[in-house]
């Protein structure tokens, strides 16, 4: 038997720090506000919100959104009506109204009801990812021009899968993703850490249209 003293191994590493707040899930499912949701600015104004879960004011949004502070803040009374962003605490000082999410995560579930309007959130969802897409890549280019180093593509990821799932496994792999995101939310929205850069995320899960010869156990195949 070996009487050396042990080397102490590597010290665990801290687990990532999670934003400290009790979860509160906002769902939509009345028709009618969802077909309130196909605007880019109101969508472009969820995604601040509850992202940063951080107030803003109807000025700070429109600068964001492009559009006039007044046009904004005929939005945010619309998100509001829906029970989507309620007022925020303001200072004693403050000359203008200041807008939260009503809760921690927001998610629209039609339950099928509603194909039309789901389907036009999502391709505002996508018109918003290509117009980032393309600003990166304007950005990079002007760099280059610049004689300046570009940022490596690898700040960049598109990847995709195609998996054979349950309804079960479904449900399963989107609460997976959804926890390992929230293990990378800031404690504090306000504090954030030196070299960090605000990236913008999207994930999406979506029956195949096309069904391989012979396959069996999925919706297609004769």
């Amino acid at each position: 038997m070996s009487t050396d003293t042990p080397s102490p191994g590597p010290a665990p590493e801290a687990a990532p720090r999670r934003r400290n707040r009790p979860e509160k899930k906002v769902e939509i499912t009345d028709p009618k506000a969802i077909r309130a949701l196909a605007h880019a600015a109101r969508l472009e104004v969820i995604s601040e919100l509850y992202s940063t879960q951080s107030s803003r004011t109807a000025t700070e949004l429109a600068q964001q959104t492009g559009l006039t502070p007044s046009a904004m803040s005929y939005h945010l009374r619309a998100l509001q009506k829906w029970g989507i962003v309620v007022p925020a605490e303001a200072s004693a000082d403050a000359r203008e109204r200041r807008w939260k999410a009503a809760g921690t995560d927001f998610a629209i579930n039609s339950g099928g009801a509603v194909a039309g309007p789901d389907f036009a959130v999502i391709d505002l969802e996508l018109d918003a990812f290509r117009r980032r897409a393309r600003s990166y890549a304007r950005t990079r280019d002007e760099q280059r021009e610049r004689g300046e180093s570009a940022e490596p593509a690898s700040a960049v990821l598109l990847a995709n899968n195609l998996l054979y799932l349950t309804a079960e496994q479904r449900s399963e792999l989107t609460e997976r993703v959804f926890e390992l995101l929230r293990n990378y939310e800031l404690e504090d929205p306000n504090c954030i850490p030196p070299g960090a850069e605000r990236i913008a995320t999207m994930w999406s899960m979506i029956p195949d249209d096309r069904t391989l010869p012979g396959a069996s156990g999925g919706q297609g195949g004769t």
